[in-house]
């Protein structure tokens, strides 16, 4: 598995891993609009968007974060796994890439907007916080990125 910056060729691949990992977490699998336009909603702005690349070169994983203006926060979006590829440290893997790369450019924290109600989301719930990641507010998490 490699993890790359985004490429539009993988876009179609990738909306459909995410549409995937929806239906196998139970939800009504819905297409979320910037997954349509990552160069535009993330990369032309300056943000990032990574995607995880398996030895067939079908897509397993995805990231992305968008900058807080006015701050050196950034909100970290759309991290998913292709549901028979979990426990296999894709998703660790992506948000490494995304905290190291994030600190490397000066971004001071990372926050994630979890779903509610938080039983439909457990994964997501004990995943941030495996990765240090705090509540700050209800369903929302943030992890200070100059911690060691």
């Amino acid at each position: 598995m490699r993890i790359i910056p985004y490429e539009p060729q993988y876009r179609d691949d990738m909306i459909f891993m995410v549409l995937q990992a929806k239906d196998a977490l139970g939800r009504v699998p819905h297409l979320n609009e910037d997954l349509l336009t990552v160069k535009e909603t993330y990369l032309d702005v300056g943000d990032m968007f990574w995607l995880a690349i398996d030895e067939t070169d079908r897509v397993v994983g995805c990231v992305g974060y968008s900058s807080i203006p006015g701050t050196t926060e950034v909100t970290l979006h759309r991290l998913y796994v292709k549901a028979d590829k979990k426990h296999q440290g894709i998703g660790t893997a992506l948000l490494q890439t995304a905290e190291t790369y994030l600190k490397e450019i000066g971004k001071t924290a990372a926050c994630v907007h979890l779903g509610v109600p938080k039983e439909q989301w457990f994964e997501s719930y004990a995943f941030y916080q495996k990765h240090g990641y705090a509540a700050y507010a209800p369903r929302y998490w943030k992890k200070e990125l100059t911690e060691q």
